[in-house]
């Protein structure tokens, strides 16, 4: 029995998405007349409470999109120093958009404000104008950790008093939703633009949605094609993407329920140990007295797979695939190496 707990980008398309793609009506969404990437468009939307989206390849080109489109050359953008933005997308702000970079430190993903504040520079002869704060709900290297409401309406009112526009990395804002338990457009009301993935815990097997103001989506569309990021019958993936709106969202919390059982099966084994308070959705971060590579070959042995994201920390992460027997195996396989 293989126990994948690498990513939730590992999941598998349903039964209904297999379904829903061989019934597609498609066309030619680069030409803008496919017509279930406008359906699915129309739904992220609403659920994210903006008035338009665009259909993306992926989180990282629907994030990079988005800092395209709100700075130009120049400006500068601040960002948790552990974000997904600048860890794991290939200097894009750089590279596609020319953007100076301010990185802040956190606790478990949420910056302080007053910081924030401290770093945002007004454009001078000398200065770069800061434009764009982003965010990132849930923190992925937190830990799949979760900005409070009340934390992001605070970054919302910092950002309008400083004419900031603000984005949101909500690759796995539904997680966020389940833990805070409020619909995602509460979350997204707070940010100007948000990125959210279908290919992550929504098991869609390509696809992210970034949704805001009719305006920007209209350029971000411009800028998706110079990405190379133009589909053509892109229906048969937005279809899976319309059953995941409308019917996995509410199981996310089964995988935080299997997360937390995990991680105080974990706790209670010598050489290993996980903060308690980042074990909020999906993500588990594992703290190991000896190489986190070790740890990883002889789980993998095992069949128990992961990833080494440090020295001593593995992460583990749950999604749909991950069933009771799966995770009893993954505690035993800890058991059995601890033992």
């Amino acid at each position: 029995m293989i126990v994948d707990l690498r990513s939730d980008t590992v999941t598998r398309p349903t039964p209904e998405m297999y379904e829903a793609m061989t019934q597609a009506p498609l066309g030619d969404d680069v030409l803008g007349d496919d017509p279930t990437v406008i359906e699915l468009e129309r739904l992220a939307a609403s659920k994210m409470g903006k008035e338009a989206s665009v259909f993306v390849p992926s989180g990282t080109m629907g994030n990079q999109i988005a800092v395209r489109t709100w700075v130009r050359p120049g400006d500068a953008i601040i960002v948790e120093q552990d974000a997904h933005i600048v860890m794991y997308e290939s200097g894009g702000p750089g590279a596609h958009s020319g953007a100076i970079t301010w990185t802040l430190p956190s606790h478990n993903g949420v910056m302080d404000p007053e910081t924030v504040e401290g770093r945002i520079t007004p454009g001078s002869i000398h200065t770069p104008p800061t434009r764009l704060l982003c965010l990132e709900n849930t923190h992925n290297r937190g830990g799949g950790t979760v900005i409070p409401l009340q934390m992001m309406r605070t970054f919302r009112e910092l950002a309008e008093k400083h004419s900031l526009r603000t984005h949101l990395d909500g690759a796995r804002i539904f997680n966020a939703a389940a833990f805070l338990g409020v619909p995602a457009y509460e979350i997204a009301f707070y940010a100007d633009s948000v990125m959210f993935c279908l290919s992550k815990g929504l098991s869609c097997p390509v696809g992210s949605l970034l949704c805001g103001p009719k305006e920007f989506i209209e350029e971000a569309r411009q800028h998706r094609k110079r990405m190379g990021g133009g589909m053509r019958q892109a229906g048969v993936l937005a279809a899976c993407g319309i059953v995941a709106l409308n019917t996995l969202t509410e199981r996310l919390a089964e995988d935080h329920d299997r997360a937390r059982k995990f991680s105080e099966a974990v706790n209670e084994l010598p050489g290993l140990d996980v903060s308690m308070e980042t074990v909020q959705t999906n993500i588990v971060m594992v703290n190991t007295d000896g190489p986190a590579s070790e740890w990883h070959d002889r789980l993998h042995e095992k069949g128990v797979w992961c990833f080494p994201v440090r020295p001593n920390r593995l992460r583990f992460v749950f999604h749909r695939d991950i069933d009771d027997q799966k995770l009893d195996r993954a505690i035993a396989a800890f058991r059995e190496l601890a033992a």
